[in-house]
């Protein structure tokens, strides 16, 4: 009977140092939990120093070889930069526009990143064809050409 009420007493005081223990670790837990709750996490507005990455990106993108340029053509990079800004500025400012402060930004961000694509190759084709249609001869010219060429040839007959 002695050997029980010792075994009780030691399973009695293990359980008295380890309670405080436990409770110290829950309040601890739950501490973290409060932080963790009142954290918000934002991802819009991107910072400047984001802006700057899209910018110089999308300059190198238009300047250098890459799926988009041998469809469409290089652009010289002091062109290409003045493009990439305008691109970028236009996009933020629309998915901007867009922007509640009760959102987390996930979708304006991706209206953003789905604005400048957009917009990159609005601008890529808009120049190629400006630059296709300065390089072929316009359809009146080439019509005044036939009538020449075929008033010429009923001349020399």
């Amino acid at each position: 009977m002695a050997e029980t009420e010792s075994t009780t007493t030691a399973q009695d005081s293990a359980t008295a140092e380890t309670e405080p223990h436990q409770t110290q670790a829950q309040s601890q837990i739950d501490e973290t939990a409060a932080k963790l709750n009142n954290l918000t996490l934002r991802i819009w507005p991107p910072t400047q120093r984001t802006r700057y990455a899209v910018i110089n990106r999308l300059v190198e993108t238009l300047s250098s070889q890459s799926v988009l340029s041998k469809r469409y053509g290089t652009i010289p990079e002091d062109e290409a930069s003045s493009l990439a800004k305008s691109i970028e500025e236009e996009a933020f400012s629309v998915a901007g526009a867009a922007f509640s402060p009760d959102d987390d930004g996930i979708e304006i961000l991706q209206m953003y990143s789905k604005e400048i694509s957009k917009r990159m190759l609005d601008t890529v084709k808009s120049r190629a064809a400006t630059a296709a249609a300065a390089d072929a001869p316009s359809a009146t010219e080439a019509a005044n050409g036939e009538e020449v060429s075929s008033s010429s040839v009923k001349a020399e007959a």
